[in-house]
């Protein structure tokens, strides 16, 4: 009876830490699937300037090293992860209720529009560098690391699920032709549906008693990294460390080989293939569907079996690398019927790598200094997701708009070069030790500390 009490609390409190991740799915699904085929394709509005906009926020995740100390540091009412996941998450939810009035104002030549247009970006940019550290550390902390990678699987499932639902709502709620009205309708929800999904995480925190915060403030590993200098700290492992370095370098190249055709597939679909905005609203739904297939197969896996993490990480860039090949494929030979393959591949293996990717990424990090590593890792995913975001416009922009390349020539390029960037991350992933980073990171972060505290 304890131990079957002791699984349902398990289950209970990893649904609780998943559940918030809806309100994550539903807002970067309204950004990449509709956000900008609409800005670029029906309101007109030069592509890389949209893949800039929504690329910018990932460039703000420095701030993600700043937060993690700072949550390290700076319990709110006993509790370092919970308040500030709230306050990070309403911030980027209110941004939604005025996005769709500045892409019309955008569309109309008012500069205006654009300097609202960059700083709502931004503003969303602060608010999920907080909510993503606040998230990440906290599951690394109330999670054994024998259960992460079924964590990880259950708590990205739901992302991927609210991303599949988000677009499922579009385009039950969209016309055939661009609705201004019904965009506007469908972001105003974004407040509550973040809201609502967020309060399960109540109490899954441990509010601690203020001896315990000031024991934890007088650790070593603690207290001589501070929020102001947490990022010279985190760009001295980078550049002394040889295991941060790789995994950091990883993680960018993964990043920008799987997302880089993100902010401009369903504008592929409507230029090469003729689609409309509902039949493109669909790509997000293939590539989900296989990427939540792909995280509940090896979220079971992991948890059942000895299979490494770094091996689940190097079959899921891999295997997703053999998907991109697919839709370039697609691309050069304009084969729409392949399109819904080349999807759930690519998803299906996405899955894959985001369990292993993300279990390491936990691993990787040093007692006392959870909130610091979790924000060099998140900094580095943040950093391929907007690289891949404004170098997705740049070649959309340069390369087709520019008459140098046909549309057919030009997709075909530019999944090639993501198919190539997949490759380089998994050999770099073969490097990766996590024994190896602890034994070098407990004296590298005592140095890059004690510089840190002396800058």
């Amino acid at each position: 009876m304890v131990a079957l009490l002791r699984v349902g609390r398990g289950i209970l409190n990893t649904l609780r830490l998943a559940l918030p991740k809806i309100g994550a799915g539903w807002m970067f699904a309204l950004l990449t699937s509709n956000f900008n085929r609409v800005s670029i394709h029906e309101l007109g509005i030069t592509a890389v300037v949209i893949t800039i906009m929504i690329g910018m926020h990932h460039f703000l995740s420095p701030f993600q090293v700043v937060m993690g100390r700072l949550t390290d540091r700076y319990p709110l009412l006993g509790y370092r992860r919970t308040p500030y996941f709230f306050i990070g998450s309403m911030l980027a939810a209110m941004v939604f209720v005025f996005l769709p009035r500045v892409a019309l104002m955008m569309s109309q030549g008012s500069t205006l529009g654009f300097v609202f247009g960059f700083g709502l970006l931004f503003l969303f940019g602060i608010g999920i560098a907080t909510t993503g550290d606040s998230h990440h550390a906290l599951i690394a902390e109330v999670t054994p690391s024998e259960k992460r990678g079924a964590v990880v699987a259950v708590v990205w499932t739901f992302t991927i699920i609210s991303a599949i639902a988000a677009a499922i709502v579009i385009k039950v709620n969209i016309s055939e032709t661009f609705v201004f009205a019904e965009m506007e309708r469908i972001y105003s929800f974004t407040p509550l549906i973040v809201l609502i999904a967020a309060l399960p995480i109540l109490g899954v925190e441990k509010r601690r008693t203020n001896e315990e915060l000031r024991q934890m403030a007088a650790s070593s590993m603690t207290a001589a990294v501070t929020p102001l200098n947490a990022l010279g700290v985190a760009a001295k492992l980078i550049r002394t460390n040889s295991q941060v370095r790789a995994f950091f370098l990883f993680v960018i190249f993964s990043i920008i080989g799987i997302f880089l055709q993100d902010a401009i597939l369903e504008v592929f679909g409507g230029e090469v293939f003729g689609m409309s905005i509902k039949e493109t609203s669909s790509f997000n739904t293939m590539w989900g569907s296989g990427v939540l297939i792909g995280m509940i197969i090896m979220g079971i896996l992991s948890s059942t079996t000895s299979v490494k993490k770094k091996t689940i990480g190097i079959v899921g860039g891999l295997g997703t690398a053999f998907g991109l090949g697919m839709l370039a494929i697609a691309a050069y030979t304009e084969q729409r019927s392949l399109m819904t393959p080349s999807l759930i591949v690519m998803g299906l293996f996405t899955g894959f790598y985001n369990v292993g990717a993300l279990s390491l990424m936990m691993d990787m990090t040093v007692e006392g200094s959870t909130g610091l590593y979790m924000g060099m890792w998140g900094m580095a995913q943040a950093f391929g997701t907007g690289l891949s975001t404004i170098l997705s416009g740049a070649l959309k922009s340069g390369l087709i708009e520019t008459g140098l390349m046909s549309p057919t020539l030009g997709y075909t390029t530019i999944f090639g070069l993501e198919l190539v960037l997949m490759v380089l991350g998994a050999a770099m992933l073969r490097n990766v030790s996590i024994a190896e980073f602890r034994s070098l990171s407990v004296r590298d972060l005592s140095l890059a500390m004690e510089n840190g505290a002396a800058a």
